[in-house]
């Protein structure tokens, strides 16, 4: 079973620095791009940054510059560095990675598939 797990986030004043974790783990075989959302309270869940495979990186307009995508294929993980960080980033932040996993009904094989972290919460205070 195919698992995201982030860590990192909390609370920080206007202006400071935050990094984000997220660790894939189960039977992978491969992993495609992976990004970074964000859901603020009452809005649509955001795409803030993605990467692929191969290391090429997109960013919302609103982050450019300010925040930075990076990824360990040898650890399956990706990061997010979030410096002069603004209260309208204030959001849940999700990890998210196209995967492709060995999975097993009644026989094995292979299942590409979304998936989704549990959410960890960046608060910025001004």
């Amino acid at each position: 079973q195919v698992q995201l797990v982030e860590s990192g986030g909390g609370l920080v004043q206007a202006g400071g620095s935050l990094g984000l974790s997220c660790a894939a783990s189960g039977s992978i075989l491969k992993i495609n791009a992976m990004a970074w959302y964000r859901q603020a309270a009452g809005k649509q869940r955001e795409l803030v940054a993605i990467i692929t495979s191969g290391g090429t990186t997109n960013y919302a307009d609103s982050v450019k510059g300010r925040f930075t995508i990076s990824r360990d294929n040898a650890k399956n993980a990706v990061y997010l560095q979030m410096n002069s960080l603004k209260p309208e980033d204030t959001a849940v932040y999700y990890c998210n990675a196209e995967i492709l996993a060995r999975k097993y009904s009644g026989g094995y094989y292979n299942n590409l598939d979304n998936y989704w972290g549990q959410g960890t919460q960046v608060t910025v205070s001004s």
